[in-house]
């Protein structure tokens, strides 16, 4: 699943330009605060996700997170941490956290671009549907811990399950 769509690349050395033109070609909703930050809202099946990007030139990356609209409750975030590991030890880019003063779970990834002219628009794409496919592959396992008072390895065990066919 592929949750971008195609734009013309232009070269631009401010690497949140690329990015804003693929959210844009999406009509995605976004806020572009800076030359080094921009958020956006992107839908996604089972919510709405709120992604933000920070350009740090010091360290030549691109650091990038993608929070669920989900606040984890202080009684479960010990079970959610428990969840996050087994999550990562799924994934191949990036991981998930949470942002422990919201109780945030949220995709994070960094893209290092030093020596470059920015990112790619392929590399943009990559990146957003990556986000998107991980988030939407796992959001399931943190309700059925946070709102269905299961343990993560039963979370885990019923988001891993694939669906086939149609109903």
């Amino acid at each position: 699943m592929r949750a971008t769509q195609h734009f013309e690349e232009i070269t631009s050395s401010q690497p949140l330009d690329v990015i804003e033109r693929v959210v844009t070609a999406n009509d995605w909703i976004f806020d572009r605060r800076s030359d080094v930050e921009m958020a956006a809202q992107v839908p996604g099946h089972w919510c709405d996700y709120s992604m933000y990007f920070a350009w740090n030139e010091d360290v030549g990356a691109l650091h990038f997170t993608c929070a669920f609209d989900m606040r984890v409750p202080a009684n479960k975030r010990e079970a959610v941490g428990r969840l996050l590991s087994q999550v990562n030890e799924r994934i191949w880019l990036g991981h998930f956290g949470m942002w422990d003063e919201e109780g945030l779970p949220m995709y994070r990834h960094a893209l290092p671009l030093r020596g470059t002219m920015g990112p790619t628009r392929e590399q943009t794409e990559d990146l957003l549907d990556t986000a998107v496919y991980e988030c939407e592959r796992f959001f399931p396992a943190f309700q059925f811990v946070v709102w269905g008072g299961k343990s993560p390895e039963e979370a885990m065990a019923a988001a891993m399950i694939e669906t086939v066919g149609e109903a």
